[in-house]
């Protein structure tokens, strides 16, 4: 019988990081990949060549081959809900049928642009941006990282139910001059629909005689959207097998598109692609994503770290975090395997972070001399065109200061002033943040939770673990199911006198 993966990776030790350094001379060279214009350093991570092979194995024991393909070839690879996963189709990827079909939904989201910037929905300077999760985190992230403040057009983006949220949206936007998107995969998301009808009115107060006329629908459920009072012309469409947090490559990015330029759109998809073509067909030992995949798992598995914390040293990816939380935790945060039997050890870790340097006055002493072993991912950009170069380098030396601290330590007789060292982490370094260099980053996330997901045999591609609250909300809100309501549930409705 052949032996189980899972217990060989078990049963093979694991170095210090001092003494990896030391018995490869050429560690770096194994453990470091430049795709692009970006540098994976996964070299100050627990991963040895020994374990890197027993991740191979699991790997083949898995299909992930077969997976891969059937992923890109447009197979059923959501199997709960009997779909493909077509977001690789969206950037050119993959199934040659979804490929030519998401062609033409973007032929017709470049027209919707083009209209604009003709005047054809009057004059715009602001765009309110409505939807929630996906619908927003990606288009959000694009617009934070890639647009310059000197922008002319104001993107605002909302997301959450409460009214705070819709008031800050709204306070520096022209209503007489505001472009309304609503993005929903179904067009019947409850806070998505519910933001929707406040900004329709909220233009009627502002003197809009035809609130609808500036309205863009972006959705997988047209006829919902016709439903709802949509004209046809303004619903942009995308597949029903773009999952909500894989939608930024589809028209849900029509706002982003509007504000970089077509040309930088499409120079986000053109990154993604690259790293698209690299995973589908880069040797296992070979495969960035992959490899990604491996040091996580040798982490959550074997050596018991229930976190991740992801430390971008660059402003403009402050947004990385919460949009990779959705994409990773949603994607993966499952107990049980496709098959619906239960996966028996642990799968995604908990995603947290913040944004260098103000990270290390907030977090590091925990990930220094706490007594919980989290890896640190590092994300920097080599150039940066500001007026402030010298802030630039301070802020680079912090990042790759914290890193070789982190696995060296300092001892000291002092039990206080004892930094452990052989604390893990990986380092992503841009040459430089543009849209294509983007675009190949967050695709690299994507395949990476990908890989994950098929090493430890789960759907990465539904989500049903976010309804249950919803119902029970909807309920609610409809004068249902207070019978079944917890006592401590109960009260805290009365005190709120809901």
């Amino acid at each position: 019988m052949a032996t189980d993966p899972w217990k060989s990776i078990d049963a093979q030790p694991v170095e210090r990081l001092d003494d990896l350094f030391r018995s490869d001379p050429e560690r770096l060279h194994h453990f470091c990949w430049t795709l692009g214009g970006i540098t994976f350093d996964w070299s100050k991570t627990h991963l040895s060549q020994p374990l890197l092979d027993r991740f191979v194995e699991l790997s083949i024991r898995q299909k992930f081959d077969e997976a891969r393909e059937a992923f890109f070839a447009g197979g059923e690879v959501n199997p709960t809900e009997g779909r493909s996963a077509d977001h690789p189709a969206e950037r050119g990827s993959g199934n040659p049928e979804a490929v030519q079909l998401a062609a033409v939904r973007r032929l017709r989201m470049r027209a919707v642009i083009d209209a604009i910037e003709a005047g054809a929905f009057g004059d715009i300077s602001g765009v309110l941006h409505i939807g929630i999760g996906g619908s927003v985190l990606g288009p959000e992230l694009l617009v934070d990282a890639l647009c310059t403040r000197t922008s002319a057009l104001k993107l605002r983006f909302l997301s959450n139910i409460d009214p705070n949220a819709f008031d800050r949206a709204i306070e520096d936007l022209d209503p007489a001059t505001t472009l309304i998107v609503a993005a929903s995969k179904t067009f019947t998301t409850a806070e998505t629909l519910s933001n929707l009808s406040a900004a329709l009115e909220w233009l009627s107060r502002g003197g809009v005689d035809d609130p609808y006329g500036r309205l863009i629908a972006v959705t997988a459920a047209p006829q919902a959207a016709l439903d709802a009072g949509v004209d046809e012309s303004r619903i942009l469409q995308f597949s029903e097998g773009v999952g909500g947090r894989y939608s930024l490559w589809s028209a849900v990015s029509v706002s982003p598109a509007l504000a970089l330029g077509w040309d930088s759109f499409e120079e986000l998809l053109e990154g993604a692609a690259e790293m698209d073509r690299h995973f589908r067909y880069s040797a296992p030992a070979e495969n960035v994503p992959l490899i990604a995949a491996f040091a996580d798992l040798l982490y959550t598995q074997k050596l018991g770290a229930r976190t991740r914390a992801v430390i971008p040293y660059d402003e403009r990816l402050r947004l990385l975090v919460p949009y990779l939380q959705q994409l990773e935790m949603e994607s993966n945060g499952k107990s049980v395997t496709a098959a619906g039997e239960p996966v028996g050890r642990p799968t995604a870790p908990v995603v947290w972070g913040g944004v260098g340097t103000d990270a290390q006055h907030a977090v590091f002493q925990l990930l220094h001399q706490g007594t919980a072993l989290i890896p640190v991912e590092f994300l920097a950009v080599i150039r940066d065109d500001s007026a402030l170069p010298d802030h630039h380098r301070q802020l680079l030396l912090n990042a790759f200061a914290q890193g070789a601290a982190l696995m060296r330590g300092q001892r000291s007789d002092d039990p206080h002033r004892n930094y452990e060292g052989n604390r893990p982490s990986s380092t992503i370094l841009l040459d430089r943040l543009d849209a294509r260099s983007l675009g190949a980053l967050l695709a690299f996330y994507e395949h990476r939770t990908f890989a994950s997901a098929v090493l430890l045999g789960i759907n990465p591609f539904d989500q049903f673990g976010v309804e249950l609250g919803k119902a029970i909300a909807r309920d609610l809100a409809e004068g249902d199911g207070d019978d079944d309501l917890d006592p401590s549930t109960r009260a805290l409705m009365e005190r709120a006198a809901l």
